[in-house]
């Protein structure tokens, strides 16, 4: 880049920055560094209008914090953003065998059947597939609207994404699938932008799943908790204090109501179970999920770990909006605190068996994913305070929803 065009661009930045010292980089990384302060705290205004000034040279601005609490400035080449894909046939087909999956999954067997085999089993649902729609449809108007959140705020931001891809799981999922996922394929202007991102896609699954999970449950029956047929394994669902209320907002009691609680005060009873699930209350009265209860009890379980303030989860990104690179610290906390709920278990049962291997794998993949994040282009500008409310707010969401033991086989 010559002479003039430099001083151009220094004349650019001078015009939204106080430059302390300039430094001339590869072109193939950054044209120049500018360190110093911002002359106002509208940095936001201020890229804008320094993106716009430097366009022409095809160059672009990322803003930046230094170690020394200086503020820097990069102008550099526009990162290289694959060209979104017109093809959808992908999508399609997964968007199909994961309603097929979930319809499969959605069948009720009725609870006096008995089978010779596991193929019998699956034939059996096979054969009734058409039943399962009610579930389908409640489980993945809860995910297409998730996804669908994140697919519209990328559009309206501008930010190049995919459209959703769906995962069918008939066998290994208790919901028929293992969730659904949009791709980034451009970087969001600021943290403004990524925590709108974010929070979109938990805010409008959860706008189908509380009344999805409330119709759910004013359909479903009580019954008492019973042993299950030999050869078969009983799951109970795990409980949040969200779940729990509304339960209690349904039945007008918390469920499930032991028989006993063995000579303990109701709430050691209480913090007993809702931390460890055990000891299995047979006999006592429980809600008998139907499936659209279930599918939104899963739908609130798929917020809750999108919701995880890690990495690039959907909480990651409130929690990087809200703190900045201190979020980096609440990963070990998060990996601890997830080891801590899988063994917890176990101890309060004085059983191996109780032990939560489901807490334990999500923190496996969580570590393997890493404490990774999004960074912004304009990564200086921070959050406004509605947004700030906001964020708070789905933080304190998350706890409500948090679910100690997600799933009790008995």
């Amino acid at each position: 880049m010559s002479s003039p065009e430099i001083e151009f661009l220094n004349s650019q930045v001078s015009k939204v920055f106080r430059i302390e010292d300039v430094t001339l980089g590869n072109p193939r990384e950054w044209i120049a560094r500018y360190r110093g302060y911002f002359l106002n705290e509208d940095t936001a205004a201020a890229y804008d209008q320094l993106a716009d000034a430097v366009r022409e040279y095809n160059l672009i601005p990322l803003f930046r914090k230094g170690d020394d609490d200086k503020q820097i400035i990069f102008l550099a080449p526009p990162p290289d953003i694959p060209k979104p894909s017109t093809r959808t046939t992908v999508n399609i087909v997964l968007f199909i065998l994961t309603v097929l999956s979930m319809m499969l999954t959605g069948v009720d067997v009725p609870p006096q059947l008995t089978f010779d085999s596991e193929s019998a089993y699956i034939l059996y649902k096979i054969s009734h597939i058409l039943t399962g729609w009610p579930f389908a449809l409640s489980m993945m108007g809860i995910l297409f609207a998730h996804e669908m959140g994140h697919y519209l705020a990328c559009r309206y931001y501008k930010v190049p994404a995919t459209l959703p891809f769906f995962i069918p799981a008939p066998v290994i999922s208790p919901f028929g699938t293992l969730g659904a996922f949009i791709a980034m394929r451009g970087i969001p202007k600021n943290k403004r932008i990524l925590f709108d991102v974010g929070v979109a896609g938990p805010l409008a699954g959860l706008v189908i799943a509380i009344p999805v999970l409330f119709y759910g449950l004013s359909i479903s029956q009580l019954g008492p908790i019973e042993l299950p047929p030999v050869g078969f394994q009983g799951t109970l669902e795990g409980n949040s204090l969200f779940y729990l209320l509304s339960k209690y907002l349904v039945f007008g009691k918390l469920l499930p109501e032991p028989v006993s609680m063995n000579g303990l005060s109701p709430l050691l009873y209480w913090l007993q179970y809702f931390f460890s699930g055990h000891p299995i209350p047979y006999g006592g009265l429980d809600v008998q999920l139907n499936s659209v209860a279930w599918a939104g009890w899963g739908g609130l379980l798929v917020t809750v770990l999108n919701l995880m303030p890690l990495g690039t989860l959907d909480g990651g990104h409130v929690a990087y909006g809200l703190f900045g690179e201190k979020a980096r610290k609440i990963f070990p906390l998060m990996i601890g605190l997830l080891i801590t709920f899988s063994i917890l278990p176990a101890v309060l049962s004085l059983s191996l068996t109780a032990f939560n291997f489901n807490w334990l794998l999500w923190g496996m993949i969580l570590f393997w994913l890493g404490n990774v994040r999004t960074q912004p282009l304009d990564d200086i500008t921070p959050l406004d305070p509605t947004r700030r409310a906001l964020g708070i707010f789905i933080l304190i969401v998350f706890v409500l929803l948090f679910t100690p033991i997600p799933l009790v086989a008995y």
